[in-house]
């Protein structure tokens, strides 16, 4: 097929020359050209006149958009139930993390009444309707407010029984030898110097040479030396005006400044200073004032020498 292109203007023209097969490329090009563009013009005088309640296409379009408002609710009502079916979930973890937190506030020093943020919800489904999305954003806010207020109350609770752990591990309840049974105990006594009658600061705890002397609880180490009737002696404050003292050592395994926990070693077991055979006399301090070690470790917990054969060696201070 052949098509002359005349320009009037120019006086010329110009031949464009088709096979059977450009033509049909060329017819199938221009026909989807077309389709497109009816598509697109449909589609917007469809939507405009929908929109703008145009008498003719308003009514055509009237069933095509109530199917898509339709099915765009009940996409968003299900969308909605299963939002609100979470919150109950959240609901009912809340308060099941209430009762927890009321259960442990005994243990922190909480009262319980303080952390009843929800109040307790139940009985028999008679009916139901559901929520709005507004009911649900509401409630979304109260569930996120009351999960912040469960959020700083927990952290009191937490940091409170950080406390009393810490105070815990500051208490001197550790026994400080492994081995070995109370050879004198606190209080007055006669002297096995002087033969008289003097008070003893603490507890004489017999124990063979080189065993291990530990750490009644955690803490600081205010004086690791030698002393003219306590021998080589460690000094442990844990804080709180609260200190223990370890003496007669053979041999001392920390300075001055260290970090201590409970059951450290600190020491080991000797005879240095006033002291008549080895053992580990130990001290507790309240503010200075000598307190008798065996309210601390616990009487259960200690057992006298005179209750069992006593050593060859006669333990002093």
């Amino acid at each position: 097929m052949h098509f002359i292109i005349t320009d009037a203007g120019l006086a010329r023209s110009r031949a464009i020359n088709l096979s059977g097969t450009r033509l049909l490329a060329a017819l199938l090009g221009l026909s989807l050209v077309l389709m497109l563009m009816a598509a697109l013009l449909y589609h917007w005088v469809f939507l405009k006149g929908a929109r703008e309640g145009w008498p003719v296409i308003g009514t055509l379009a009237r069933p095509v958009v109530g199917d898509e408002v339709e099915q765009r609710d009940r996409f968003m009502r299900e969308n909605l139930d299963a939002m609100a079916r979470k919150v109950g979930e959240m609901q009912a973890k809340l308060m099941q993390l209430e009762a927890l937190g009321e259960r442990v506030s005994g243990l922190a020093g909480v009262n319980p009444q303080e952390i009843k943020a929800v109040p307790g919800r139940g009985g028999m489904l008679v009916s139901g309707r559901p929520l709005s999305l507004e009911q649900l954003q509401s409630t979304l806010a109260q569930l996120d407010q009351l999960s912040d207020q469960r959020k700083d109350l927990l952290m009191v609770m937490e940091s409170r029984l950080f406390d009393q752990r810490v105070t815990k591990l500051m208490i001197p309840t550790q026994k400080p030898v492994h081995a070995g049974h109370v050879g004198s105990a606190f209080g007055w006594r006669i002297d096995p110097f002087t033969g008289r009658s003097a008070l003893h600061t603490g507890l004489d705890f017999q124990a063979d040479p080189g065993a291990a002397i530990l750490a009644a609880a955690g803490g600081v180490v205010v004086a690791a030396e030698t002393h003219f009737a306590y021998g080589q002696m460690v000094e442990v404050d844990h804080g709180n005006n609260l200190t223990t003292r370890y003496a007669h050592a053979s041999r001392l395994l920390v300075k001055r400044g260290d970090l201590v926990k409970r059951g450290q070693q600190l020491a080991e077991v000797g005879s240095s200073g006033r002291s008549t055979g080895p053992h580990l006399h130990f001290e507790v301090m309240v503010q200075g004032v000598y307190q008798d070690p065996h309210k601390f470790l616990g009487g259960r917990n200690l057992q006298l020498a005179e209750r069992v054969p006593a050593p060859a060696a006669r333990p002093g201070r």
